[in-house]
């Protein structure tokens, strides 16, 4: 399949449009970039749910953080440096890897080509290619295969200004980056 816009990344867990039956149909479309494994949801179950408050909450937040993610893709694209912008994505990833046990010692899976991450980012794929060569020149990355490793996380996020207030976690969670 033949990917040229690319809105969001979804990890293990996440829920892909949970109110789009109330438009009656979607304006987009969903694809994935590796084997997956789905659950699709009727909108009578979706009600179901949501007659639960708990439940309802907790999928509203879900969507909060959709809304959240999306502006600051938004910022992202019109505000940082390539550069910065491909660093800013791959600490997003490695926030949200490490959530679903994903990464491993600062370290996690790439899954995408540096033409989708350039769909991803609203760059071209050369210049995706020279600023990934420049992070690692840069030592804030290196690379093996599709495996991306962040030698020191403190300077990746100093570098890209990453702050994860924007994907609301608990104090639980592992975190990136400073508090505003």
């Amino acid at each position: 399949m033949e990917i040229d816009k690319i809105f969001a990344l979804f990890v293990p867990g996440d829920i892909c449009d949970l109110h789009v039956q109330i438009l009656g149909c979607m304006d987009h479309s969903i694809g994935t970039l590796t084997a997956c494994r789905l659950a699709e949801l009727s909108p009578a179950t979706v009600a179901r749910l949501t007659a639960n408050p708990r439940i309802n909450r907790a999928l509203w937040w879900a969507t909060l953080v959709d809304e959240a993610t999306l502006r600051e893709w938004l910022v992202n694209m019109g505000q940082r440096s390539a550069d910065r912008q491909l660093a800013h994505l791959l600490c997003e990833l490695l926030m949200r890897y490490r959530l679903v046990e994903m990464a491993k010692d600062d370290s996690f899976q790439l899954q995408m080509t540096q033409k989708e991450l350039a769909d991803t980012t609203g760059l071209t794929t050369v210049h995706v290619n020279r600023m990934m060569r420049a992070l690692r020149e840069g030592s804030l990355i290196s690379i093996e295969g599709k495996r991306i490793f962040v030698p020191d996380v403190t300077a990746l996020t100093e570098f890209c200004d990453f702050d994860a207030n924007y994907l609301h976690l608990d104090d639980k969670s592992p975190q990136l980056g400073r508090r505003r």
